[in-house]
């Protein structure tokens, strides 16, 4: 097939303008793929990016300097091993043209073929910044809820069955072990499933540091700003996506992408020379296509061996660690949904 194809050159604005909208929209339903580390816009699928030795940052090294000498001299290491390679994530849906002819008001095949499409892009991006970046053996620091208490475990954050959780304790206990291990740095937010966020709302941890006004502007409810307040945190980030775990055509089997964890990280305001994080997202906007920073681009073109319009997604990223000590993980630490 010559190069470039139709499909490359042009870019169906309508249907594009309309994932961008219910990309917003989605808001309501809070994906953080795309909040919980800075994104990063490139020109390239695939290149390098420079780290910087934090041990030598952290070290004392300065010396008394004598009369008429040199003063100490010092110096950091610098590396390039660090690497993105944006894969592209790609989806159609076929408009028959019966369809779309026989096709009632308001109904709109083509922009229910977007909206759907986008849908899906959605998920399958949160699920894999879940599978990169919410899991055991991952980070440096991990605990795991159980009944009772010890060096790897922490008794479970639901108090209805378990009274003596102490979450706060925990999560201050975890932003200190992260700032010794992470040479100074320490936790700025707090990613948590809707399961375990659910339980922390209305864990008496919180509620008793609510409900005299302590933090006001809502006694007695924990919400997400004051949770971070009393967590002295910038951000609570919560997973609220679900996705249905079974195949097309077996009974519906709807999952939270969360799980029942929670996590701590480090996330600067932006990414940049010398501005260490503990994930940074590569979003490929050098791709033919794209809008939005997001590199995501969606494609109609004519399918007419099917008597159809295809409408086509592509989403091209990666998810990269950064720096496993700027992380701390809390998993199952809820015992029940």
């Amino acid at each position: 097939m010559p190069q470039p194809t139709l499909q490359d050159v042009h870019v169906n604005r309508p249907l594009t303008n309309v994932s961008v909208a219910y990309l917003q929209e989605a808001a309501g339903v809070e994906f953080v793929a795309d909040k919980a580390f800075p994104a990063v816009p490139v020109e390239n699928k695939s290149d390098l990016y420079y780290t910087y030795a934090r041990a030598d940052f952290n070290r004392d090294e300065m010396q008394k300097r004598a009369l008429a000498t040199e003063s100490a001299g010092t110096g950091y290491n610098l590396n390039s091993t660090g690497t993105y390679n944006c894969d592209v994530w790609s989806l159609h849906k076929d408009v028959d043209d019966q369809i779309r002819s026989n096709s009632d008001s308001p109904l709109a095949p083509d922009r229910d073929a977007t909206i759907f499409l986008t849908q899906k892009a959605l998920i399958r991006r949160e699920n894999q910044w879940v599978t990169k970046f919410f899991g055991t053996g991952i980070w440096t620091n991990n605990v795991t809820g159980q009944a009772t208490a010890d060096s790897t475990h922490v008794i479970y954050w639901d108090s209805g069955n378990y009274p003596n959780g102490n979450p706060i304790t925990d999560i201050r206990h975890a932003k200190t072990q992260m700032r010794l291990s992470s040479g100074g740095f320490a936790p700025n937010i707090f990613v948590v499933s809707r399961p375990v966020f659910d339980k922390l709302v209305d864990h008496p941890d919180f509620i008793d540091r609510t409900k005299y006004g302590q933090t006001a502007p809502n006694p007695a409810v924990a919400t997400r700003q004051i949770m971070a307040e009393i967590l002295e945190l910038e951000d609570v980030l919560v997973i609220d996506a679900v996705y249905n775990t079974a195949a097309e055509g077996a009974a519906e089997s709807n999952a939270f992408i969360g799980g029942m964890s929670a996590a701590l990280f480090y996330r600067p305001k932006n990414a940049g020379l010398m501005t260490p994080s503990a994930g940074y997202v590569f979003n490929w906007t050098g791709l033919i296509g794209t809008t939005g920073g997001a590199g995501v681009r969606i494609k109609t073109f004519r399918m007419e061996h099917l008597a159809s319009d295809r409408v086509e997604i592509d989403s091209a990223f990666d998810m990269r660690l950064v720096s496993p000590d700027l992380g701390f993980f809390f998993n199952n630490v809820i015992s029940a949904v």
